[in-house]
C-alpha cells in the first residue's frame, strides 16, 4: 500500500486530450487528495469520463487519440516512455457503470488478476477472495456459493463482485465510472456506503450524473463542461457556495 502520508495523490497539469481532431478536455489542472473521494459531475459529454479513462490509460486503447500536458501519479508521470501500462493499471483500479463480471464462478472473478500474474498459491488466494469480498462488503451474502456463477447475483451484488475484483490486486487508486447507473435506489446505497469505507484505503474518483450521489458520497467535487474544469473544491463548498455562475445553474438545475 501507499505510505501513509497525505498528499495530492493525482495531479492533472495542463492537461488536453483529443480523439482525432476533436478535443474532449482543455487545459485541465487539478489535485485529487489521497484517501478521499473525488466525483466528477457535469453534463453528459462533458468529459468527466475521459478524465478518468486518462487517469489509467485506457483511453489508449482507441485509435488516433493524443494528449498534451500530463498526469503525475504519486509523483510520476503516467506517461513516461518507462510505464509500463499493464502494471500502472493495476495500480489504479476501474469500475464501469455496467457491471461486467466474467463468465466464471464468484471465487475466479476476485482471483482474476492474480492467477494472470501467475499466483496461483490456494492459500493466497482464498485470504484474497475472502478480504476482497469482506472489503467490498459482500462476503456475508455468497461465502456459501463462492463456486456458483456469478451471473446468479442480483445487478447490485455483481457491481460489488466488480468492486472486489477491481480492489483484489490492491490498487492504489480506484475509478468509478458512474457506478450505479444501473442499480436500483437500495443496491446505489449500498454501493455509496460501500465507497465510504474503501477510501480508508484507497484514492478514489467517481463519475456522477447523480448530484444527491456526489453530496453524499465524496469530499471534493469536480465539475466540467464542455471539457473544461469549472471548478474544483471541497464538495460542501461546491454545493453551498460555488463560485461560479455555470457551476450554481448546473446543481439548482436551472443550467441549459
Amino acid at each position: 500500500m501507499s505510505s501513509s502520508h497525505k498528499h495530492d495523490f493525482i495531479s492533472v497539469e495542463n492537461f488536453s486530450f483529443f480523439y482525432g481532431e476533436k478535443q474532449a478536455l482543455y487545459d485541465i489542472n487539478m489535485k485529487v487528495p489521497e484517501h478521499q473521494v473525488t466525483a466528477l459531475i457535469g453534463p453528459s459529454g462533458c468529459g468527466k469520463s475521459t478524465l478518468l479513462r486518462n487517469m489509467n490509460r485506457l483511453n489508449d486503447l482507441i485509435e488516433g487519440t493524443r494528449h498534451q500536458g500530463d498526469i503525475i501519479l504519486n509523483g510520476s508521470s503516467l506517461y513516461d516512455p518507462l510505464v509500463n501500462v499493464i502494471s500502472l493499471r493495476k495500480r489504479v483500479g476501474m469500475v464501469f457503470q455496467k457491471y461486467n463480471p466474467f463468465a466464471k464462478s464468484i471465487y475466479e472473478n476476485v482471483v482474476f488478476s492474480l492467477r494472470v500474474s501467475g499466483r496461483n498459491q490456494r492459500a493466497l488466494l482464498d485470504d484474497v477472495v475472502e478480504e476482497s469480498l469482506r472489503n467490498a462488503a459482500l462476503w456475508d451474502e455468497v461465502k456459501d456459493r463462492l463456486h456458483d456463477s456469478a451471473f446468479g447475483l442480483s445487478g447490485g451484488q455483481q457491481q460489488r463482485l466488480c468492486i472486489a475484483r477491481a480492489i483484489a490486486n490492491q490498487p492504489e487508486i480506484l475509478l468509478m465510472d458512474e457506478p450505479c447507473a444501473a442499480l436500483d435506489p437500495l443496491a446505489t446505497l449500498k454501493i455509496e456506503e460501500l465507497i465510504q469505507d474503501l477510501k480508508k484505503q484507497f484514492t478514489i474518483v467517481i463519475v456522477t450524473h447523480n448530484m444527491a450521489q456526489a453530496t453524499r458520497c465524496s469530499d471534493k467535487t469536480a465539475f466540467m463542461y464542455l471539457g473544461k474544469l469549472i471548478e474544483f473544491d471541497d464538495t460542501k463548498t461546491i454545493f453551498t457556495h460555488p463560485k461560479e455562475k455555470q457551476t450554481e445553474q448546473y446543481i439548482t438545475g436551472s443550467f441549459g
